[in-house]
């Protein structure tokens, strides 16, 4: 699949009637995430990189989750409410392009719904609600490298602090 590319994208707005109508821009943001998890300790941390117009911002963050799978919505989760905090009142005429390596976020996003994960599948869609338009794309772990290397750099901070 082609990358689309990421700067500000300026389109026609239907707000007008008339042949002069208003033209707005919407921003596109790519946000990737991934979550890195240690089952002997219970530990888990993500990373996240958010990408607009050739600038990134690196994030690592500790998780609460125990399990990985918890982790990847968590983390999913903040990705959305930090790049919401990064954007602001922006957010309504902003397209995410979201890119996940968990199989089970992705698929979750596209139905709404996960049996065992419910409420995390709710705050996710919660915190993309503010953006105009979100794209989820599932990608194998090699094109997340950028989210997975913040993971596991997080992972490892937070086993040495403890």
């Amino acid at each position: 699949m082609d990358k689309v590319d990421t700067k500000s994208v300026v389109v026609a707005l239907s707000l007008a009637s008339t042949p002069h109508e208003k033209i707005g821009v919407i921003l596109v943001y790519s946000l990737y995430t991934d979550a890195a998890t240690q089952p002997q300790s219970g530990l888990s941390a993500g990373g996240i990189l958010i990408i607009h117009d050739h600038h990134q911002t690196q994030l690592k963050v500790p998780l609460l989750a125990k399990t990985n799978h918890a982790a990847e919505f968590e983390v999913a989760r903040l990705g959305f409410e930090k790049l919401s905090q990064l954007v602001g009142p922006a957010s309504a005429s902003t397209t995410v392009l979201f890119y996940t390596d968990s199989q089970i976020v992705n698929d979750s996003l596209t139905k709404h719904y996960a049996k065992h994960y419910q409420d995390r599948v709710d705050r996710l869609l919660a915190a993309q609600a503010p953006f105009q338009l979100v794209l989820t794309q599932w990608v194998p772990e090699k094109q997340n490298q950028g989210a997975h290397t913040l993971a596991n750099q997080a992972l490892h901070s937070a086993e040495v602090a403890k």
